[in-house]
């Protein structure tokens, strides 16, 4: 569960490694996940969130409660 976007559900994407001579090996393609730390008015505290980064720029344009909303209509426990 470490590579996963709470807001966004990015989650890794698999694919090949492909070397000169066309060998093909398993690799892994991982979303770009930050942690952010934002106060969250309503309830008076801070909230840790596990964002891509583009769920953080999600966040800086609907704002915080409303992307608390959406995490927890996902089903995800803030």
């Amino acid at each position: 569960m470490s590579a996963h976007c709470m807001l966004t559900g990015a989650q890794p994407g698999f694919g090949n490694r492909i070397s000169h001579s066309h060998r093909r090996t398993s690799r892994r393609f991982d979303p770009n996940i930050q942690t952010k730390r934002y106060w969250l008015p309503s309830e008076n505290r801070h909230v840790r969130l596990r964002l891509s980064a583009r769920a953080v720029k999600t966040v800086d344009t609907i704002g915080v409660e409303a992307a608390v909303a959406r995490i927890r209509a996902r089903g995800v426990k803030v």
